[in-house]
């Protein structure tokens, strides 16, 4: 689409029949189809992508602009631009997103939390409560 910005390369892949126990830091993009016990977070440093993919599992928190889940997920999830949760997405915990794209069969067991909006919303927010 053309207003959307250019999505990071997934650079890093934690394959299928691979179990990592620690917390997992990467940059760019990364891939999971294997298991992984700990939180994975994205570097503030740039734009970020993370794809749980159908045969991955994560326990932990997950910290990213971008988030894909096809997999199971048990922990929190913050996506601080988009989440997408496909349809064999399976998340036990609570959600935090900006904006969500949740296809038909994908289930949330957790409370779903919009983030707040931009400093630039409030002065509108402001404005359409006093033209009530």
């Amino acid at each position: 689409m053309f207003g959307k910005k250019k999505q990071p390369p997934i650079k890093s892949l934690i394959a299928q029949g691979t179990r990592i126990e620690g917390n997992v830091v990467f940059h760019d993009g990364l891939r999971v189809d294997g298991d992984v016990v700990g939180d994975i977070r994205a570097s503030d440093e740039q734009p970020s992508i993370l794809v749980v993919s159908e045969s991955a599992s994560v326990t932990g928190q997950i910290h990213a602009d971008h988030v894909i889940i096809n997999g199971a997920v048990k922990g929190p999830v913050f996506a601080h631009d988009l989440l997408e949760l496909q349809p064999k997405a399976r998340i036990e915990g609570d959600v935090s997103y900006k904006a969500l794209e949740m296809h038909q069969g994908a289930t949330i067991s957790g409370q779903l939390k919009p983030m707040t909006g931009s400093v630039e919303d409030k002065p509108t927010l402001k404005l359409a409560a006093n033209n009530g």
